[in-house]
């Protein structure tokens, strides 16, 4: 079978393909439009049967170093790999050369985190300072203390009891709960691991305030934080809760609650250095999942070294 137009007519008839045969939307006809037109030019005066497996990665590294994301690569890589298998039913073509190529990796994104100063002010500072406290803000405020206190996940703070529950019936045994005298909580994490975490003071003092006002649980679990309602606090609810105190103190972004996870594995990295124990406290099964911390700020650790370290600097004039 024979495109008219030369090499730009089997473009043109994929698309017509595209949109009477298979009913695409005209947006996303463009779009594949689009992304073989960039092939077309990126393989000059080539055949569409001579192209090569080795000239698509040879493309997909210069659309890479040319600025362009790998997502956008990946959206080009699959509009060319469909051309391909259309072509293949028109022609000879041997094998699609699109098969087997990837797209770039996505640089992996460090997770953010406050600055100490904005996670103390963020959880210790009450949303309505004029007025006494309610039992919602006082929930709040240790729910707040005890994520950035013991970088819990948020299911892990929804999940934990009063104290340990043996399993009763059709009841399960706590997930996880509170050790007051110990001041640590136990938790169930990922893979099923339990772990300690320690508290800090202030969540335990903002524990202790809360559980003065904290209704009996309609469920009759020993759920540590219930809403007004007294039903288990879940997730979502902990979110938004979390979403409208950060804009209500002032924040300096949006905040949630794995940003207080993110936050206390930094601060706690940059005042011990101990990445062991961090990978403990946040029960990472690889410690490689809690290096990523390390180069939240680096800077900080590089000013604590030129601080610190006697040999870190030189008085000028010595050799």
């Amino acid at each position: 079978m024979t495109a008219p137009g030369g090499k730009a007519g089997w473009p043109a008839s994929w698309l017509r393909h595209l949109a009477t045969q298979r009913k695409l939307s005209a947006r996303t006809v463009d779009a594949y439009g689009r992304d073989v037109a960039e092939l077309a030019a990126l393989s000059g005066d080539q055949e569409w049967t001579a192209i090569s497996h080795a000239d698509i990665r040879r493309f997909t590294a210069r659309l890479h170093a040319g600025g362009q994301e790998p997502r956008s690569i990946a959206r080009k890589l699959s509009a060319w790999r469909g051309f391909f298998d259309w072509l293949a039913e028109q022609t000879a073509l041997a094998a699609n050369p699109v098969e087997g190529v990837r797209a770039p990796k996505r640089a992996k994104l460090l997770p953010k985190a406050l600055s100490v100063d904005d996670a103390v002010q963020l959880v210790s500072t009450p949303a309505r300072p004029a007025s006494a406290p309610v039992p919602a803000e006082l929930c709040n405020s240790a729910m707040f203390e005890l994520l950035y206190s013991s970088g819990l996940r948020v299911s892990e703070l929804c999940g934990l009891d009063l104290q340990f529950r043996k399993a009763e019936g059709h009841a399960a045994a706590s997930a996880g709960w509170l050790e007051r005298d110990n001041a640590e909580v136990v938790v169930t994490g990922k893979g099923n691991k339990m772990r300690r975490v320690p508290v800090g003071k202030a969540a335990l003092a903002a524990i202790d305030a809360w559980l003065h006002v904290r209704p009996v649980p309609a469920d009759g679990s020993a759920a540590l934080f219930v809403s007004e309602r007294g039903s288990r606090m879940s997730p979502r609810v902990v979110q938004m809760r979390l979403k409208r105190h950060a804009l209500a103190t002032g924040a300096p972004m949006h905040v949630h609650p794995h940003m207080l996870r993110h936050s206390f594995a930094s601060h706690v990295l940059q005042s011990s250095g101990d990445l062991r124990a961090v990978q403990e406290m946040l029960g990472h099964a690889s410690i490689t999942s809690t290096q990523v911390y390390t180069a939240l700020d680096f800077q900080h650790l590089a000013e604590v070294y030129d601080k610190t370290h006697p040999r870190a600097k030189t008085d000028k004039g010595t050799s």
